[in-house]
C-alpha cells in the first residue's frame, strides 16, 4: 500500500513539475502582422462579368 501512495506522489510530483503553471502569456502585439495591401493584385477586386464561373446551383446543373 505504501509503494502505491510512494508511485502516486512520485507521478504526481513529475506532473506537476511538467504542467504546474501556465505558459508566458502572448500579447496581442505578437498574434498579428500588419501587411500593406498592393493595389491591383490579381484576384484581390470583385469582377462582376466573371462571377458566373464560381456560381454553383444544382436546379441550374440539372437544366431545370
Amino acid at each position: 500500500m505504501n509503494e502505491e501512495l510512494a508511485a502516486d506522489a512520485a507521478a504526481a510530483a513529475a506532473r506537476h513539475a511538467r504542467y504546474g503553471r501556465l505558459p508566458e502569456r502572448v500579447h496581442f502585439e505578437d498574434m498579428t502582422e500588419e501587411v500593406e495591401a498592393a493595389p491591383g493584385r490579381i484576384g484581390a477586386s470583385y469582377d462582376p462579368e466573371g462571377s458566373w464561373k464560381h456560381y454553383s446551383c444544382l436546379a441550374l446543373d440539372l437544366g431545370l
